[in-house]
């Protein structure tokens, strides 16, 4: 504790023996004001306690946050369970115990430095830059060398940048897609991939034995003045966009295509980086929708700044290529690690690709390319991965074609974790995705890359184009070679966790105790796969081989039909996912009759499984 503590508390609330009657409450309300240094912050507890509001309080004060599969995600305000100046640098100064903590990093953190960036702008610029140089005051005041960004770069380069200085670990501030009140706080190990189990459980349980701000943690001008600070912009811009050239394959080509693309940074960083990748490929530069191209942190053009949502959000791109006759649209999310693409079709109607469908083409084309300039290496030493609620399509290409496919748990963390296995094992990994429009093209990044993943689809329809073929087009090709996949995923909001948590033991306790469904309505379920409780009737143990992920809710069913579909709830927001594919064979050609099965399937485990009106679920709006 500090020797002034009369001077440190700063406000006579704290003057009284009982503040709210709870003693829990009123240790966390004294410690948040004597540590919290932001005046903002600091006063909306103060209000909040002045006006007696004991139960907002306790949910802020008495809560901590989680890593989730995205790292650190919250809204921005006062309190533990939020995202402000001082719940980033007790992650910061956490951060740097587990490094400590883990001898075979502790000699390296000494020489090392932390990489980050300065701060994304899919919130509010100045606080995400604050962020930003409060994670690197934390480390400065205790003689950490640190890498900090001069300006906003694409998340992708924070992973690239640990791996390329051999630092000990990398934080991005970035709430990437999410509303503009929310911001995020990256953490990524020395591997270069996001931080997963035993690490980001090692941070929290050090946040709650070390939870008071260090001496000099709140000085922000260290960014300016200690010589500890370096700005590794221009060099890792450098080297990332010389590594891309890894995975081009025919910029000649590229340099000559009719072709004309346009790309939305939707209000990010994307932009600048974007262009980059285009020069280096060989392409003329890629038309920017004016409105979109610079960083904004209020996303004045769109409702919600998710690619995800399709067209309804691409509305600006979309009119902008029908007007400068460009037949590709591309549009990177606010952080430019996720990739929405659409294609104009003959009858003059837009194609938004899914994230499966998009995975479709990648997984086709990364391995058509390296068959082509790889004739004499060994198939079976490539691998492709996907998380396991995503399409099963790359399974199937791998299984004709002879080379290794693998599922993760959801979430980029666990593929790049898996990636780094892979590659110190002799491996070589051509492509890895999740549904949710992440996609890796190479290795050079062990995280979701939307700057490499649109330059990639830019030569892929260009070379599509000297042959006649649309994406559209080749997608059905893949689907007549491999076998049709047909999926659709969708949420449900729930602000109730009771609620959630009863729906999922409703199914592990289906018709009598610890008894999954045999049947969803009417049809038969074949197996029944359980990541919370580790639990799997296709294995001969019954278990898992995913790994057991007991803090969150997934439950994965494989119909007879060869459907596969999933119910999940999300690491980030307050959402009931479902995710179902229909997996059919090559000879299964009527695309119509597989739709029509996929689509009643579904409407049986909403109706059987969530009951959305019994259970107060929100539906995903349109």
């Amino acid at each position: 504790m500090a020797e002034n503590l009369e001077d440190d508390l700063n406000s006579n609330l704290l003057h009284a023996p009982c503040l709210t009657g709870d003693p829990q409450l009123d240790t966390a309300v004294q410690q948040w004001l004597r540590w919290d240094k932001n005046p903002k912050t600091k006063e909306q507890i103060e209000n909040l306690l002045q006006n007696g509001m004991n139960k907002e309080l306790r949910d802020r004060l008495c809560y901590r946050m989680t890593f989730g599969t995205a790292g650190l995600r919250s809204a921005m305000g006062a309190g533990f369970c939020y995202i402000n100046d001082l719940t980033v640098i007790q992650s910061t100064q956490n951060i740097k115990l587990v490094c400590i903590q883990n001898d075979f990093v502790m000699k390296r953190l000494l020489c090392g430095r932390l990489a980050l960036n300065s701060g994304s702008l899919t919130t509010k610029r100045d606080l995400s830059s604050r962020l930003a140089k409060l994670t690197a005051a934390v480390l400065l005041a205790k003689d950490v060398p640190v890498y900090l960004f001069s300006r906003y770069v694409p998340t992708p380069f924070v992973p690239y940048a640990v791996q390329e200085l051999k630092a000990v670990a990398g934080v991005m501030i970035t709430a990437s897609h999410n509303r503009k009140e929310d911001n995020g706080y990256k953490v990524y190990w020395e591997t270069g991939a996001q931080i997963t189990s035993p690490h980001d459980k090692e941070i929290l349980k050090c946040i709650e034995e070390c939870v008071e701000p260090w001496n000099g943690s709140w000085n922000d001008n260290l960014v300016d003045t200690s010589p500890l600070k370096k700005d590794p912009l221009q060099d890792i811009c450098k080297r990332y966009m010389e590594d891309l050239k890894k995975i081009c394959f025919y910029r000649e080509l590229n340099s000559k295509t009719t072709l004309k693309f346009v790309h939305t940074s939707f209000h990010g960083v994307g932009h600048d980086y974007v262009q980059l990748a285009f020069q280096v490929f060989g392409f003329k530069p890629p038309i920017p929708v004016p409105e979109q191209k610079d960083p904004d942190p209020d996303f004045s053009t769109v409702k919600c700044p998710n690619p995800e949502e399709g067209e309804s959000v691409l509305e600006l791109s979309l009119r902008l290529a029908e007007k400068e006759k460009a037949r590709i649209v591309l549009a990177t999310d606010p952080d430019a690690d996720r990739l929405a693409v659409a294609e104009l079709q003959e009858n003059g109607h837009w194609k938004v690709f899914s994230g499966n469908e998009l995975a479709a083409l990648f997984g086709w084309w990364m391995f058509d390319c390296w068959k082509k300039n790889k004739s004499n290496a060994d198939v079976k030493n490539v691998y492709m991965l996907a998380t396991t609620v995503s399409s099963k399509i790359l399974k199937a290409i791998a299984l004709k074609e002879g080379f290794h496919f693998e599922e993760t748990l959801p979430g980029f963390k666990w593929i790049g974790s898996r990636i780094k296995d892979l590659l110190e094992n002799g491996k070589e990994v051509l492509f890895a995705f999740e549904e949710s429009i992440g996609f890796l093209c190479g290795t050079s990044v062990l995280d979701k890359d939307g700057v490499s993943a649109a330059v990639v689809v830019a030569e892929m329809a260009s070379f599509l184009e000297t042959r006649n073929v649309r994406l559209t087009e080749q997608l059905s090709k893949i689907y007549e070679k491999y076998g049709y996949h047909m999926s659709k995923t969708s949420y449900f909001l729930c602000y109730d966790p009771p609620t959630i948590k009863n729906i999922f033991e409703k199914i592990r306790n289906f018709e009598s105790p610890k008894e999954y469904p045999k049947f969803c309505g009417a049809y038969a379920i074949l197996h029944v796969r359980d990541i919370t409780t580790g639990y799997d009737s296709s294995q001969p143990s019954k278990k898992s081989a995913l790994p057991v992920s007991k803090n969150s809710q997934m439950i994965t069913f494989t119909f007879q039909n060869g459907c596969v579909a999933t119910l999940r709830t999300s690491g980030t927001e307050p959402k009931i996912k479902y995710y179902a594919e229909m997996c059919a064979s090559p000879d299964q050609s009527d695309t119509a009759l597989l739709q029509e099965e996929l689509k009643k399937l579904i409407e049986a485990l909403i109706e059987n499984f969530l009951e959305p009106s019994k259970n107060g679920l929100i539906w995903r709006s349109a």
